[in-house]
């Protein structure tokens, strides 16, 4: 009697702590929704995946103000199409061992989109992932430079826009300031892709005025000083193309043909004018970084960035530039000067 009076009394005591269990466990369940924490977190996580905070990680190869303006524009877009993005800005400082380490940050960081700001972080970041789409800006040439299968259809997860200039329009424009030149040096960095596509084609316009062309490369930027320093007495002015090792170094190039041995400098974007270069006829930065940023809103609203083309700054939107300050210093009347 005992032995059953004892079995029947745990029997219940047992069914009373399941009843508590499962008291306690459904009103942890209500807790756990309202506070978004445990199995219903992921839950919840998962029903607001599509509407939840975009996560962007910014790769720029190196800072001078042409890239920084690419920057800009690339955020001003996101901002005025209203996207709620949280933006992580990373900067290479001009290694490529450093923008190959980022950009697999940045993608083992799980980004909703990459955005790589010139060639050599656009190939870091296009190496370290197929899966997240990738923007690049700043870029001359993205199939030449093994980016995109072609210009006109990406046909991966790259695409962006083209910093391509005017370089016939900018040879022109040094006819006009500069008449008698007949020697141009070209100056750009070799470790550049498409720094060599430009000179070409700067060397091709210089032949159709008459003109002779030499190209002065360099390979880092501590060869910049000992490399403009010879060109010295043997050219008339100097071409730059846009070139990322150059432009950080503008200040030294100007300072040496310019203000020291008086040798005018035609540069293929604005920042390179506010630096002590002459005059150009070139792309705003900013509204090349406006056009990738434009993009990005099409990818992130489901847009593969196969089907979205390299986009292209239109002729309209270049800019005549002329640094008076450096005018007067060297001389040169630019008050007729035009490109209509």
């Amino acid at each position: 009697m005992e032995g059953k009076y004892m079995k029947k009394n745990m029997w219940k005591i047992a069914v009373a702590m399941l009843l508590g269990a499962s008291l306690m466990a459904c009103g942890s369940g209500k807790s756990t929704s309202d506070s978004g924490s445990g199995d219903s977190k992921a839950e919840v996580s998962s029903q607001a995946g599509e509407n939840a905070k975009k996560k962007i990680g910014v790769l720029q190869y190196v800072q001078h103000p042409a890239l920084d303006k690419a920057n800009e524009g690339f955020v001003a877009a996101l901002k005025e199409a209203g996207v709620d993005v949280d933006i992580e800005q990373e900067n290479a400082g001009g290694e490529q061992s450093a923008a190959q380490t980022i950009a697999n940050k940045l993608v083992n960081d799980k980004k909703d989109l990459i955005l790589a700001i010139a060639t050599p972080a656009a190939q870091a970041a296009a190496g370290a992932t197929s899966d997240i789409p990738v923007v690049i800006t700043a870029v001359t040439d993205p199939a030449d430079s093994g980016l995109v299968e072609s210009n006109d259809k990406p046909g991966g997860n790259v695409t962006g826009s083209s910093d391509l200039t005017p370089v016939a329009d900018q040879i022109e424009l040094l006819t006009k300031i500069l008449p008698d030149a007949k020697n141009v040096g070209i100056l750009y960095c070799t470790a550049e892709a498409n720094s060599k596509l430009q000179a070409g084609l700067a060397m091709d316009a210089l032949k159709a005025k008459g003109l002779n062309g030499v190209e002065y490369t360099v390979s880092s930027s501590n060869e910049i000083q000992s490399v403009v320093e010879s060109m010295v007495g043997k050219v008339d002015a100097i071409y730059v193309p846009t070139d990322n090792v150059i432009a950080a170094g503008m200040t030294t190039v100007a300072m040496i043909a310019t203000n020291e041995h008086k040798i005018p400098i035609i540069g293929a974007e604005a920042a390179h004018v506010e630096n002590g270069a002459l005059a150009t006829y070139g792309i705003d930065y900013f509204e090349v970084g406006k056009l990738a940023g434009e993009q990005a809103v099409e990818i992130l609203n489901g847009k593969a960035p196969a089907d979205i083309p390299i986009a292209y700054l239109p002729k309209d939107k270049c800019k005549l530039v002329i640094n008076d300050e450096v005018a007067k210093e060297l001389g040169i009347d630019t008050s007729n000067i035009s490109m209509e």
